[in-house]
C-alpha cells in the first residue's frame, strides 16, 4: 500500500521532469532552409552557349527548365524587371564520350555518355552571403548502338532537369 502511495505521489513529478527535460531537443530532418521570403520575385535570364558542339536549342531548354521548376514547385513570381533574385548562366560543356568498352575489344564502346556542364551566377538581394557563381555538371549514359541524334533530346531533358534541381537546392533551398 505504501508503494502505491509513493508511486502516486511521484507520478506528477516524473511527468514534470519529462516535459521539461526534453524541451530543447529537436528530432527530425531539416532539408535546408529557404533563403527567400514568400513574396520574392525571380528573374531567369536566357542561358548562353560557349560550349562547342552543343545542340543550338540547349540554351532555351536549360533556361525553360529552370523557369518551369520555379513556377511548378515554388510560389515565387517570375518577373523580367527589378527582381529580388536573378539566375544567369552559360553552357560551358557538352560532350559525348565512350565509358564502357566492349569485352574483347579495345576500340568499341558499349556505352556512351552525354555530359552537360553549366556555369550559374545566383544573386539574392535579400541575403548577399548566399550569392554564388558555381559550375554544375550532370551526365546520362546511352547504348553505343544508338546514334546520339536519336536519343539526344531525351538525354538533354533528363540532364537539364537534374542540373535544375542542383541549382535550386544550392540557391533557394540552401543545401
Amino acid at each position: 500500500m505504501k508503494s502505491i502511495k509513493l508511486i502516486l505521489l511521484l507520478m506528477p513529478l516524473l511527468f514534470l521532469m519529462e516535459s521539461t527535460s526534453c524541451k530543447h531537443v529537436r528530432y527530425g530532418f531539416n532539408p535546408g532552409q529557404k533563403t527567400l521570403p514568400d513574396t520574392a520575385t525571380i528573374a531567369v535570364y536566357q542561358f548562353t552557349n560557349i560550349a562547342p558542339l552543343a545542340k543550338p536549342t540547349l540554351t532555351q531548354t536549360m533556361t525553360e527548365s529552370l523557369k518551369d521548376f520555379i513556377q511548378r514547385q515554388t510560389n515565387y513570381a517570375l518577373v523580367t524587371e527589378n527582381p529580388d533574385v536573378t539566375f544567369e548562366g552559360e553552357i560551358v560543356g557538352y560532350a559525348v564520350t565512350p565509358v564502357a568498352i566492349v569485352a574483347g575489344s579495345t576500340d568499341q564502346a558499349a556505352l556512351n555518355r552525354l555530359t552537360i556542364s553549366v556555369k550559374v551566377k545566383y544573386t539574392n538581394k535579400f541575403d548577399e552571403k548566399t550569392n554564388f557563381e558555381a559550375n554544375f555538371s550532370r551526365f546520362s549514359d546511352f547504348p553505343s548502338s544508338q546514334d546520339i541524334s536519336s536519343v539526344e533530346d531525351v538525354l538533354i531533358k533528363e540532364i537539364t532537369d537534374q542540373i535544375t534541381q542542383d541549382i535550386i537546392n544550392k540557391s533557394i533551398y540552401a543545401w
